[in-house]
């Protein structure tokens, strides 16, 4: 097991107790919760049948209910597929039932395809879906896809959806990393398929807190912001909302903003790295009192590019390729190098995971002038580059043939 699970894994367990601090029974929690699940040709029988089992026991620990949590579950194939929709089952075991019913579909691993089908079905109202309550999406994958991932994740991200990802241990740690709500610590999980079970009561943890009804919580943050979210207190027609940002050391350099009263949502950028900053949600409502919201949120600290690329080791057909790294508690996930000839001609690429700060280039052309850049990608979804210029040494000149003494007639001596 990763030490990401680990920490993801205490992580929940103390987010989890939050809403009992609230004092706020799960009986009030209120949200949409849709499971996307790999039914593709990819996935082994065995495989699926270890992941279904895993969803339906999670589902039964869930306060799923008419008036409470509504589950839906989606398959990944050729083409997306709902199980059965929000609403339809009123209880956990319920739900747990109708997941280890489903059979698999088969088929292409066409993921971004079925994200943006949920996204569909996450918002509306034929789906059963509910406006103005948490959505949360938990998708477990093998961790490949046939199609992208990243933009339709980011639009689902950016309208407010939690996003969690399990995958069974073969996914790209990058890729993954920045589809899943940040910080990825928190909601990302490598876990091989027969050990599912160690994650179920801290996803379950993680879960119930995006979803604690009236809470203002932030999601998505970066070193230089977040989103914020809340449940619907206002319509458009009984008021708006202020919100008000300001950093913890200084709160009169404060940023107000005025919202519709049917807004739920709201993404402060442009914000300093590495800064507490409190937040207010101040309902103005004219039908009755609202209390105002609180919230403190740290931005992550700033994303240090690679510097000081070195390039060593020059021979005609390879360069070695050196840089420091990323440091700090925000370090690179990892590296993508990339070297192509200055006057054109075909790019190589080189991925290089956390941790190391170089390679050696292969496949060069003697004595030609290559640009090399050097990419970090961050649990943000961010990338931070550095390029620098780098020649290959002629090679050796080739020899003209020794001439060969010629034979006459008879024999050797």
């Amino acid at each position: 097991m990763l030490p990401w699970t680990v920490i993801g894994l205490a992580l929940s367990l103390r987010l989890a107790r939050s809403g009992a601090e609230l004092g706020l029974p799960a009986s009030a929690l209120q949200g949409d919760l849709l499971f996307l699940l790999d039914s593709s040709a990819s996935v082994s029988h065995y495989e699926f049948s270890r992941v279904r089992e895993f969803l339906g026991r999670l589902a039964a620990l869930l306060p799923v209910g008419p008036g409470a949590l509504r589950a839906s579950l989606v398959h990944v194939g050729s083409r997306p597929h709902t199980e059965f929709p929000f609403g339809q089952h009123s209880s956990g075991s319920a739900v747990q039932d109708a997941i280890r019913a489903a059979a698999q579909r088969m088929g292409d691993t066409n993921t971004g395809l079925a994200l943006a089908y949920a996204k569909e079905q996450l918002f509306a109202k034929a789906a059963g879906a509910r406006p103005g309550v948490p959505k949360v999406l938990v998708w477990v994958t093998d961790g490949g896809s046939s199609d992208p991932v990243g933009p339709p994740m980011q639009e689902l991200k950016d309208l407010g959806v939690t996003v969690f990802i399990v995958s069974t241990g073969r996914g790209n740690l990058l890729e993954l990393s920045a589809a899943a709500s940040a910080p990825a610590e928190k909601h990302l999980h490598f876990v091989d398929v027969d050990d599912l079970h160690i994650i179920t009561q801290a996803l379950r943890g993680s879960i119930l807190d995006a979803m604690w009804p009236q809470q203002l919580h932030a999601s998505e943050v970066t070193s230089s912001g977040f989103h914020l979210a809340w449940p619907s207190l206002l319509t458009a027609d009984s008021g708006y909302y202020v919100l008000e940002l300001a950093p913890s050391t200084d709160p009169g350099a404060s940023r107000r903003q005025q919202l519709p009263g049917n807004a739920t949502g709201w993404a402060w950028t442009g914000l300093d790295p590495d800064t507490d900053y409190d937040v207010a949600l101040v309902p103005e409502s004219n039908v009755r009192l609202l209390r105002s919201q609180h919230l403190r949120v740290r931005t992550l600290p700033e994303e240090t590019g690679p510097e000081l690329i070195v390039v060593s080791h020059a021979r005609p057909r390879s360069l070695r390729v050196s840089w420091a790294p990323a440091l700090g508690p925000d370090a690179a996930l990892g590296y993508h190098v990339q070297v192509g000839p200055l006057r054109g001609g075909a790019a190589q690429s080189v991925e290089v995971p956390a941790g190391e700060n170089s390679t050696t280039l292969q496949g060069l052309a003697p004595g030609t002038a290559y640009l090399v850049t050097v990419t970090a990608a961050f649990r943000s979804g961010r990338e931070r580059a550095l390029s620098a210029k780098a020649c290959t040494p002629e090679g050796e000149r080739s020899r003209a043939p020794r001439p060969q003494p010629q034979r006459t007639g008879g024999r050797e001596p």
